[in-house]
């Protein structure tokens, strides 16, 4: 169990590295972790989360109301807050815009072409939710419907959200998305998709399941010491395959 000094660094790490890869710009995005079942630790608005210290941060109840931090919290916090609620199973959020699936995003073209099995297995489909005005309720009630069933989620025409049991996962599959983005995008100007077929999906399906039974326990077992991230995870699948 990780200490709140321990979250807190853990954010600044993490807001450094989405702003060193040019997932936002400026004062773009937001991260927050549930810290009990009652307190989440959220970035502040209108700040770099580049440039962010642990001060900065601020601490919300389940209701978005601030319990410490001299700063305003995010402006998108509800967004945050509505995961948590629906995903019990989820400590971590991250929103940014990285630019190839913002793109994306902003043609109105989801990520759920079955392209590439490492895609598959880590993250399944990426819908795209419809636009709604961030910040407001029309946000939440847009994404509603797809958080219980996906762990990354396009959003119309603004950016990506995406989450998991720790915030070292909810970036992972940040990047994955971006990662993913890309590779679809080259597959549009080479004008040509070799999709997998159903029978592979379904089989990659299966390799999902265990995919998420070895991330849970690499959580319950401190899993500090993954440090290459999904490479780590498919190594251990690939042994406990053999």
């Amino acid at each position: 169990m990780k200490s709140e000094r321990q979250h807190r660094q853990d954010i600044l790490r993490f807001g450094r590295m989405i702003h060193e890869r040019c997932y936002i710009a400026a004062t773009d995005g937001n991260l927050s972790v549930r810290l009990d079942d009652d307190r989440i630790l959220s970035t502040p608005t209108a700040m770099c989360k580049g440039m962010m210290e642990a001060r900065d941060l601020v601490t919300v109840d389940l209701n978005g109301k601030r319990l410490s931090g001299a700063r305003t919290v995010s402006s998108e916090i509800a967004m945050h807050l509505l995961i948590y609620r629906l995903r019990p199973d989820v400590n971590a959020v991250v929103h940014a815009h990285p630019p190839t699936a913002t793109g994306y995003a902003a043609a109105g073209l989801p990520l759920n072409q079955p392209l590439v099995s490492e895609v598959l297995i880590a993250l399944g489909s990426i819908p795209l939710a419809a636009y709604g005005t961030p910040g407001t309720p029309e946000l939440s009630d847009a994404l509603a419907p797809l958080i219980p069933h996906h762990d990354a989620i396009l959003m119309s025409n603004h950016g990506v959200v995406a989450y998991g049991e720790d915030l070292q996962l909810a970036y992972m599959r940040m990047e994955t998305v971006e990662h993913f983005a890309k590779i679809a995008l080259v597959t549009h100007m080479l004008g040509k998709q070799q999709l997998l077929s159903n029978e592979e999906v379904e089989k990659l399906a299966a390799c999902r399941e265990k995919y998420v039974t070895a991330i849970s326990d690499n959580q319950r077992n401190g899993n500090g010491r993954q440090r290459n991230g999904n490479g780590r995870t498919s190594a251990n699948l690939a042994r406990k395959r053999g």
